[in-house]
């Protein structure tokens, strides 16, 4: 029985945690809208291709 409660406890938290993902990709209507993807870091790089650092 206690198996039971402890898994029907987990997948409740987990059922839970699904709209909130969503929430950044709606609009202040609540219409999805197209999520913005994260800035890629900047790499700095010399004339010959090698990693340099970044001025």
């Amino acid at each position: 029985m206690r198996k039971f409660v402890l898994a029907f406890a987990g997948l409740s938290l987990l059922a839970g945690s699904a709209p909130s993902l969503a929430a950044p990709c709606k609009d202040a209507k609540g219409k999805f809208i197209k999520c913005p993807k994260p800035a890629k870091p900047k790499v700095c790089r010399d004339s010959k291709g090698h990693y340099a650092k970044c001025k």
